[in-house]
Order: C-alpha cells, then sequence, then structure tokens
C-alpha cells in the first residue's frame, strides 16, 4: 500500500524516537520538555548522531588514522546522499533528508560531528584551551547550533549563545570524566595546562590519580565552563517561548554538574560527579519559572562576540 511521503516522515521519526529510548535516555528525557514541532525533526538529527557515533566507536579506542578517516568517509557520503534528497533506504536517514530539506539545515552542523567523531577515534590529544574548543565546538557546538535553527532561532547572536552552551556542556562532561576517559586511555584536558602544573601527561595517564594539582586544572576548566553558562543564559530569551524551559533547564541542569565537582574537592578521579534525581526535579521547577537574568548582565552576555573556534559554523548558517 502506498503511503504519502507525510506519513512515510512520521514512521521515520518514531523509529527514531524508538532508537533514542535505547541508546539515548538522556535526550528523551530532555526532549520531553520541548514542543513536538521541534521534538519530532531533533529526534532524527540526534537518531543520525546516534548511528554515526555509533559506528565510529566500532573502530575501538585509538583507531588508526586510516581507518577512522574511512569510516567517516562513509558517513559523509551518507550524510551527501541525505542532503541531495536521495538518502539511504533507512528510517533514520529518511527522517534526516525530511528534516534537513523542511528546515534548511546547513550540511556543515551535521559535517562538523563527523569530524568531531573522528578525532574521538584517533585519539586525539589538545595542547591549547583553543584546540580542546575547537573540539567541543564540533561535537556539542554543532549541537548547540542545529537545535538553535530547528527552533528556529537562527540569528548570529542566538547561534554564538547555542554554541557557547554547548562548549560548556562539552568542557563540563570533560571535567566530570577525567577519571573515567583516563581508564580508557584518553586524555582531554589541556596538555599545556597540565605541564605547567607539573604533570607530564604521560606518566599521569599511566598511572592517572588525583591531587591538588590536578585538582586545580579541572577548576579551570569549569571556570572557562562557568563563563559560556552565563554567556548561553543570555541567549535564552531569544529563543521561542516554548522553547525557552527545555534549554535552561539543560543549562542548569549542566552547570550543576560543576558544583557537584567543586564540592568533592575538583577530585572527578575516584568518583564521578552525579546530580540527584531530586536536584534535577528541582532545577527543571526553576526553569520552568522562568526566572530572567537581570537586563544588564543579559545585554552585556549577549553581546559578546562568539569564541573564535565556532565561527564557522556562523558561517555556515549564512
Amino acid at each position: 500500500m502506498h503511503r504519502s511521503s507525510s506519513e512515510a516522515s512520521a514512521a521515520d521519526i518514531a523509529a527514531c524516537k524508538a532508537l533514542l529510548r535505547k541508546g539515548s535516555k538522556s535526550f528523551a528525557a530532555a526532549a520531553l520538555l520541548l514542543p513536538a514541532r521541534v521534538r519530532e525533526p531533533a529526534s532524527a538529527f540526534y537518531a543520525f548522531c546516534r548511528v554515526a557515533d555509533d559506528a565510529v566507536d566500532e573502530l575501538g579506542d585509538h583507531a588508526p588514522p586510516a581507518a577512522a578517516a574511512a569510516a567517516v568517509a562513509a558517513l559523509r557520503e551518507r550524510l551527501a546522499r541525505a542532503t541531495a534528497g536521495a538518502p539511504d533506504d533507512s528510517p533514520v536517514d529518511r527522517a534526516l533528508a525530511h528534516v534537513m530539506a523542511a528546515h534548511a539545515l546547513p550540511r556543515v552542523f551535521i559535517e562538523a560531528l563527523l569530524e568531531g567523531f573522528a578525532w574521538d577515534a584517533e585519539g586525539r590529544r589538545y595542547e591549547t584551551l583553543s584546540e580542546l574548543n575547537a573540539y567541543a565546538a564540533r561535537v556539542a557546538g554543532a549541537v548547540g547550533a542545529t537545535m538553535s535553527a530547528l527552533m528556529g532561532a537562527r540569528g548570529p547572536d542566538a547561534l554564538a549563545r547555542a554554541c557557547d552552551l554547548g562548549v560548556a556542556m562539552q568542557l563540563t562532561n570533560i571535567a566530570r570524566d577525567v577519571g573515567e576517559d583516563a581508564r580508557r586511555g584518553r586524555v582531554y584536558l589541556p596538555l599545556a595546562w597540565m605541564r605547567e602544573a607539573g604533570i607530564d601527561p604521560d606518566r599521569w595517564l599511566a598511572r592517572p590519580e588525583f591531587d591538588e594539582r590536578l585538582g586545580r586544572i579541572v577548576a579551570r576548566l569549569l571556570d572557562e565552563a562557568e563563563v559560556l553558562y552565563r554567556r548561553a543564559g543570555a541567549g535564552i530569551p531569544m529563543l521561542p517561548r516554548d522553547c525557552r524551559a527545555a534549554i535552561q533547564a539543560a543549562r542548569l541542569i549542566y552547570a550543576d554538574i560543576g558544583r557537584v565537582i567543586a564540592r568533592s574537592g575538583f577530585d572527578s578521579v575516584s568518583a564521578r560527579a552525579v546530580v540527584s534525581p531530586g536536584r534535577k526535579a528541582w532545577l527543571v521547577l526553576r526553569a520552568l519559572l522562568g526566572r530572567p537574568a537581570a537586563p544588564d548582565e543579559e545585554r552585556a552576555h549577549g553581546a559578546a562576540p562568539p569564541l573564535d573556534e565556532v565561527r564557522f559554523l556562523l558561517e555556515a548558517a549564512r
């Protein structure tokens, strides 16, 4: 029986949601605060990201650069077919093609994400904060830009603040997962910061332990994230009213991870910081109540220039 394109799209979106309920429970939960007009296309985008991430993860840690490049090249070709309106015969690809066409979603946003996955597969390390921000721009800033575009907030200031939030969340992830990453043979902290603190990255990675020097590095990274969270807060009023609570909740919950880490003395090697369900519920309630920033603070942070490392995303949105 022939199905209309809208019916086929609805069926494909349903398949994407089912995939995310199994593999991306955090997105599935957070998406409940989004209106359906955003939640459905976002599900297609996140489902493609999930499939792409899994394809690269199958290579294992520290894959040969050639293998990572080949995997990402195959994903880029798959993305190109979706962009051209000739997607692979799968619900995820068909849904992504539909969303990209319907929302004029820049292909660069998703290509940036794929490049970040490739850097992970290579086990790439980052010498400076700028290099780390370039990585975060790809794996998280691009997600922020995509979500902002799907919401209909496509102005340069709104996109810049969305990228700020994505990068801040990724820096928080890195600060939280120092020990977990090290036990997988990975280090994402800026290597120059480690050396400045008297820590040899390779020796530390061979025997990852917490001390005050490492704590100061984690605190420094969280300080950088906090600046970006404040700037991202100024972007909330730039979003459609029905999207603000969801993004504010994500911002508050992720920023709170940093405060949990601080209460542990910035030790994210011995244990992984977790925001309790009760605390999350309180932060969601705060987001729903919609307490705005002070006008002067909002103007100051809202007018901040974008991070240099995300400018390529803003250019693509033009």
